[in-house]
């Protein structure tokens, strides 16, 4: 198969497509698991009851880097669906791999443009929870523009949760989760879990990544952020 991430033409991406080397163990999986998990964006809007096979709660992650922590929540989880969106194919190879090799069925993942799975293929108010988790923080200022969590995604996300449903964000750099703060504050239908200009405790549901570890260890703070749709 064609190992490259789908993508609609932007002037303005939140992410750099980086020409990492895959191992052999990583291309096999598209070879051995793709036709199990993999999702097109070619293929259009999916119906997320259809797509597992029953209905029940369905948490979607964008930019799930290697796999790891996905890895974990679905297997910690199974009566839970999981969907990943990610454009790194060696992350997707090694996240499909493990699942594999786990029996893992909650799970599809998509090798594509987050905003174009979100507005072509993810239907409206079918989504629990969606979680943004460490998402590439652009730290120069003239950079700034390139982040993701923007008004425009934010409501894009809205339309996507199910009423109740819940954002969750995590961050290591502290000027964006106090952007991310002031834009989901300031955001029509959602709510702050915590309380309006508060960060979360990190929930039990999203496992500890191994670089989170080592940031901890050199005192590197993490912020969690938990909004909820009121309508």
């Amino acid at each position: 198969m064609d190992i490259r991430p789908e993508y609609r033409k932007k002037s303005i991406r939140s992410y750099v497509v980086r020409a990492g080397r895959m191992t052999d163990g990583q291309r096999s999986a598209f070879e051995n698991s793709w036709p199990q998990y993999g999702l097109k964006l070619a293929d259009g809007p999916i119906d997320t009851d259809r797509l597992f096979g029953r209905s029940g709660s369905k948490v979607l992650e964008i930019g799930f880097g290697m796999g790891d922590s996905l890895l974990k929540m679905a297997a910690a989880e199974p009566e839970t669906d999981f969907i990943g969106i990610e454009v790194h194919p060696p992350g997707v190879g090694t996240l499909i791999n493990g699942a594999r090799e786990q029996g893992i069925e909650n799970l599809r993942v998509y090798l594509a443009d987050a905003n174009d799975v979100l507005e072509e293929c993810i239907a409206a108010e079918s989504i629990d929870r969606l979680q943004l988790y460490f998402p590439d923080p652009w730290h120069k200022k003239k950079h700034n523009k390139r982040r993701i969590v923007q008004p425009g995604f934010v409501q894009l996300v809205r339309e996507k949760l199910r009423p109740g449903g819940i954002l969750h964000m995590a961050t290591d750099w502290q000027h964006y989760a106090e952007q991310m703060l002031e834009t989901l504050d300031e955001a029509e239908g959602f709510v702050n879990s915590a309380g309006s200009g508060n960060y979360s405790a990190r929930p039990a549901y999203r496992p500890l990544t191994k670089f989170e570890l080592r940031g901890e260890r050199l005192g590197h703070g993490v912020w969690d952020l938990i909004y909820q749709k009121t309508d």
